[in-house]
């Protein structure tokens, strides 16, 4: 046991630690994908250009070896979970070299914040709107559109309609969000115009804390005839 586990061995440490069992199951990805061609993988919990480029070598390994054994599969796209801090700062150098780049919104937010969102006594201080949060996602997408890297999110941020409009005004065009919110964030994307959109990230760029940012946004979108309804009601600020 890791007296805490969020800071430890977790995601791409646990596999490059391992490398054996690391090329043991890109393999069998590899193998599996043969005749679809759609396999996709994308590393978790990078924090340094040395993780990604040693990870990356595995599994170029793992595809020779495959094509070796005379298996016709193309080489898996690689791509990054940008979770942690330290890769929003490298991520000119993450998005140059991997195929694509996917926002975990969730676990972003609780390393910028330093905050368990699960823990009751300072689930307060878990902000998706806070102001760091929000420059962090802005860099992410603009450098990676500079690149030519595609770029995603996911997490609880892309179901919070209020917030998806924000995501699209920066530059984020694909969301994986929970099923229950889809209709509502679809509603309120379609009736705003990307001019709209850009309004109301302008409209809040120079605010300065969490709560202010969040009231502007729905205040904003209200204005511009989006049903009060529709948006997130939650208590996360």
């Amino acid at each position: 046991e890791e007296a805490n586990p969020f800071l430890g061995w977790r995601g791409i440490r646990i596999s490059l630690d391992h490398p054996e069992l690391f090329l043991t199951q890109v393999r069998a990805m590899i193998r599996a994908s043969e005749g679809l061609n759609n396999l996709k993988i994308m590393l978790p919990m990078i924090a340094s250009l040395d993780e990604y480029e040693r990870a990356r070598d595995l599994v170029e390994r793992a595809y020779q070896e495959i094509v070796e054994d005379g298996l016709e599969v193309q080489r898996p796209p690689l791509g990054v979970m940008i979770e942690v801090p330290s890769a929003v700062y490298i991520v000119d150098s993450l998005a140059r070299r991997a195929d694509f780049l996917s926002v975990g919104s969730n676990d972003l937010v609780q390393y910028l914040l330093a905050v368990d969102r699960n823990n009751e006594r300072v689930s307060n201080v878990y902000q998706s709107y806070h102001p760091a949060v929000i420059a962090a996602l802005e860099r992410v997408v603009t450098v990676a559109r500079e690149a030519n890297t595609p770029v995603s999110l996911c997490g609880e941020l892309a179901s919070d309609p209020a917030a998806a409009v924000l995501l699209h005004a920066m530059g984020y065009r694909m969301l994986s969000l929970n099923s229950s919110a889809l209709l509502r964030v679809k509603a309120v994307l379609r009736q705003l115009t990307i001019t709209e959109m850009s309004e109301v990230l302008m409209s809040v760029r120079l605010l300065e804390r969490a709560l202010d940012i969040r009231r502007a946004v729905h205040a904003k979108l209200i204005e511009l005839g989006v049903d009060p309804l529709l948006l997130n009601r939650s208590s996360d600020s």
